[in-house]
């Protein structure tokens, strides 16, 4: 029985997972703190963090019937994220891992968004191919064994994620924070051909797996600029039709040239922005054409969420890895290589048998 912890940025989550099934879901968010900046402030989610922490543990419990006592081990994110989120997570879960008596484990965030997809869908076959899109995060990832094996970037964003140039231009439209859930509201109504957006880095000779979403961005801002120079006001929902369509066209087609580049048969596709409507139907399509399996998470375990910490949580366990040392830390800037993230503070070695290796 894992109780996971999640707070890497603006969503304190916990849930509690027990041999690959999911028991509870909690998640509280401080999005509405943060919109009226256009963007997550630190100190204001880790503000929230504080607040929200003790209620949204006690709830999952609540939900699952259980209490504190019953839980086997505590999983908590350790990185990436902002710093002020991370240690009022970790300092919670390290409360509540010693009152328990219970072991303690590090989880790297982006492996928890692969883990979500388990939840729902059962274990992962190996190897499968996953996109992860979000916020802060864009990158192609070839999985193996999740927890015992190293993960292998294809590819990663060169510079703003998915998420992030969604963010920005939906300000840039008027549209509100966050923008990814707005650009997709507002393409509902618009023409996705009304405007033709760059597709960057899909041109011979380019990297097939990386990503850059900034010079797309840039366009999307200047097609609006043009539009008020002539004193006009350009379509949102044109716009916004327009910019989703480029960046799901880019998402899907480097996730199918790796699935097929590397023989395999499934590509997963998680994250805040595998919630996006057109990135999940042109992943549908592509994928039935191509004869491979798509697996997407519900809506629910896209965004950050505590479940998606325990179901690594749970995965470690149950693959005998070593806990995490009490002075674990964390690392806002933390590089994916295993779903165990056990950092420890500036000079002290690490030990062999503090992340899960093969």
């Amino acid at each position: 029985m894992v109780l996971g912890i999640e707070s890497s940025c603006d969503e304190t989550g916990a849930g509690i997972v027990r041999d690959g099934r999911l028991l509870a879901h909690v998640v509280a968010s401080s999005m509405d703190e943060h919109a009226r900046f256009g963007g997550v402030v630190p100190e204001i989610a880790a503000r929230a963090h504080l607040h929200a922490f003790n209620p949204v543990v006690r709830r999952a419990l609540d939900r699952a019937g259980l209490r504190l006592d019953q839980i086997d081990a505590v999983a908590v994110t350790t990185g990436p994220g902002l710093s002020g989120a991370l240690q009022v997570g970790l300092a919670g879960a390290k409360t509540l891992a010693y009152a328990a008596g219970v072991p303690l484990y590090g989880v790297h965030h982006l492996a928890g968004h692969v883990a979500a997809d388990t939840l729902e869908h059962g274990p992962l076959p190996g190897p499968c191919v996953v996109l992860i899109v979000s916020g802060g995060h864009t990158s192609l990832l070839l999985v193996r064994d999740l927890v015992r094996e190293p993960i292998l970037h294809l590819g990663d964003t060169r510079d703003d994620a998915a998420g992030e140039c969604f963010d920005k231009v939906a300000r840039i439209l008027g549209l509100p924070y966050p923008g990814g859930p707005a650009i997709d509201r507002a393409a509902r109504d618009g023409d996705p051909k009304a405007v033709i957006f760059p597709r960057p880095l899909t041109r011979p000779g380019d990297d097939p797996y990386a990503f850059s979403f900034s010079g797309l961005k840039t366009a999307a801002a200047r097609w609006v600029e043009q539009h008020r120079l002539r004193g006009e006001e350009p379509s949102v929902a044109d716009g916004a039709a327009a910019l989703q369509e480029a960046v799901a066209d880019v998402l899907t087609r480097k996730a199918l040239a790796a699935c097929r580049a590397y023989d395999v048969k499934t590509l997963v596709v998680v994250g805040g922005v595998a919630a996006n409507s057109r990135v999940r139907a042109l992943a549908e399509r592509r994928c039935a054409s191509a004869g491979i399996e798509l697996r997407v998470p519900p809506m629910t375990l896209c965004t950050d969420n505590g479940a998606m910490i325990a179901a690594v949580g749970d995965l470690l366990v149950r693959s005998g890895a070593e806990p995490a040392p009490l002075d674990v830390t964390v690392d806002p800037s933390a590089p994916l290589e295993y779903a165990s993230l056990t950092p420890l503070p500036a000079g002290q070695p690490r030990s062999p048998g503090m992340t899960c290796r093969p």
